[in-house]
């Protein structure tokens, strides 16, 4: 039996100092091995990658890296563990998780605008500052002021909040994963992300069903941010990696 070998467990996004983790690990001892769960914790699928840690290499069915698909609040045996028998020391494992299917469908539909009444869009589509990597370059910043009413731009379920960050400025890029926003899941798999809320700026819970032009939050200046404003996007996930994709909004061109 192994159940006396110690494991240490870490990953990515499982930091204290972040983002909740989407997922958690969980080893249960069995018959001469240890079984590796992934236990999902968002109201939709994710996808997960189990490694071996600094501990190096260790037998497995299958064999570490594994990856596997969760459905929602969902768990998924991951891998059977099988370390040397005597051996000394920690299993150390490191689990990432992201949010969204790669099965996802996204379909051509006209998004509603996130804010009421007329909006000035920051930043655009590809814009130099902030809009150049795969997570968000197709996204749309819209001025807004702390406060302000935030509505769904299309109808889904809100699979991930964020609520309890406070600070914001361009002191450290960390700050970009220090946001406070809501993840709302479409039925074709794609996920809108409305980003940079107030504190306690989240009027949805986990799970809940929305409507579009449902109000959901209020704009703030929470992260990596130059001044109060909404961060908007529509991503996929692509291999294990959140892609935003162009889409259309009534009445607003996605300048850059």
């Amino acid at each position: 039996m192994l159940a006396g070998l110690p494991l240490a467990v870490g990953g990515a996004d499982g930091r204290s100092n972040g983002p909740a983790a989407i997922a958690t690990l969980r080893i249960e001892p069995a018959d001469g091995e240890y079984l590796a769960w992934a236990d999902n914790r968002l109201a939709g699928p994710i996808e997960v990658i189990l490694r071996p840690g600094a501990g190096g290499d260790v037998p497995s069915d299958p064999h570490l890296p594994a990856r596997a698909s969760i459905p929602a609040d969902g768990s998924v045996l991951v891998a059977r563990l099988r370390p040397a028998s005597g051996r000394s020391g920690s299993l150390r494992l490191s689990l990432e998780g992201v949010p969204g299917s790669s099965n996802s469908r996204p379909r051509d539909v006209e998004y509603l605008p996130p804010l009421q009444g007329p909006a000035r869009i920051d930043q655009g589509f590809g814009g130099s500052f902030s809009h150049e990597d795969v997570q968000n370059l197709h996204a749309l910043d819209f001025a807004a002021d702390i406060g302000t009413p935030i509505f769904a731009a299309r109808a889904g379920t809100v699979m991930q909040v964020e609520a309890g960050f406070r600070a914001s400025g361009l002191a450290s890029g960390d700050g970009r994963a220090r946001a406070n926003f809501i993840r709302i899941l479409h039925d074709d798999g794609s996920m809108a992300l409305y980003a940079h809320l107030a504190v306690d700026g989240v009027q949805v819970r986990v799970g809940q069903q929305v409507q579009a032009g449902q109000r959901i939050g209020l704009s703030g200046n929470t992260g990596f941010s130059t001044g109060p404003h909404l961060h908007f996007a529509v991503q996929v996930n692509q291999g294990m990696r959140l892609v935003s994709i162009p889409f259309r909004m009534r009445g607003v061109i996605p300048a850059r």
